[in-house]
């Protein structure tokens, strides 16, 4: 039995991906409650990325994905009485109006965003066509998926760019400066080698954007080095995963060891 039906007949999951084997990397339990859809996490930052990416790279699948709160509109639709008051998004009366819409947006298929997010999405991205990068190095085919068995490892995602001898992913951040670090923290370095790995491209770039005002943008070029580190933890997740399934998918007995 190969590992794609390995993990098929294990989690109902025949494939694994940069997010499953960065949890392989720690608990195994989170893995497993990973592979089984039993771990949802969201988050004001995660949210605010796929925003982001969505009107970088699918901008008319994000007008057809958000419905945009005009909080002007709902305070315009407040009596006076929550008009005039200090802080009239805290009062009933504007959260009643506020959940209506967000029931109106579900009962359309779509998502509530704020105004305050899809405006600095889109300046966002205004900073980027300026300085040159939305025309270069976040130029070619988006959202490229691929499902492929590398080694014998069924590998499944989608990259932002695919460019013309160069892959590019986007990433929103607190500070440039101390992006490297969240390099290794996130295990960007692990996605770097599945998307290097699976197109056979060396050059791997992030286009890195600072989230307040005003916006400061990176190109930052992923090294032999950091590829490499990539690779490693690649394989140490695989060795979990394999030693998982070989021993009766057990989570319990797993601990982490490591110097300091």
């Amino acid at each position: 039995m190969n590992l794609r039906q390995q993990l098929k007949e294990a989690v109902g999951k025949e494939h694994l991906s940069y997010s499953s084997i960065k949890y392989a990397l720690g608990d195994m339990r989170l893995w497993e409650m990973y592979m089984r859809g039993q771990l949802k996490k969201q988050s004001e930052a995660l949210t605010f990325g796929t925003l982001y990416d969505m009107l970088l790279f699918e901008k008319d699948k994000a007008f057809e994905t958000y419905m945009v709160i005009d909080s002007d509109q709902i305070l315009a639709s407040c009596s006076q009485k929550t008009q005039d008051s200090k802080r009239p998004a805290m009062t009933a009366e504007y959260k009643s109006i506020k959940s209506d819409m967000q029931e109106e947006a579900e009962a359309s298929g779509k998502e509530l965003c704020s105004e305050e997010d899809w405006k600095q999405a889109n300046e966002m991205i205004e900073r980027l066509d300026a300085c040159g990068l939305l025309d270069t190095y976040l130029k070619g085919q988006y959202q490229v998926e691929f499902n492929e068995d590398i080694d014998g490892v069924p590998l499944k995602g989608f990259l932002d760019c695919l460019g013309d001898g160069f892959i590019t992913d986007s990433k929103s951040a607190r500070s440039v400066n101390k992006f490297k670090y969240d390099v290794n923290s996130w295990s960007y370095d692990i996605q770097a080698y599945i998307y290097s790995t699976v197109f056979g491209i060396d050059n791997y770039y992030w286009v890195v954007q600072e989230k307040a005002y005003p916006y400061y943008p990176a190109l930052v070029k992923c090294t032999d080095e950091t590829m490499l580190r990539g690779e490693m933890k690649f394989n140490e997740a695989l060795v979990n995963i394999k030693e998982w399934l070989a021993n009766g998918h057990k989570t319990e007995t797993h601990y982490a060891v490591f110097d300091v």
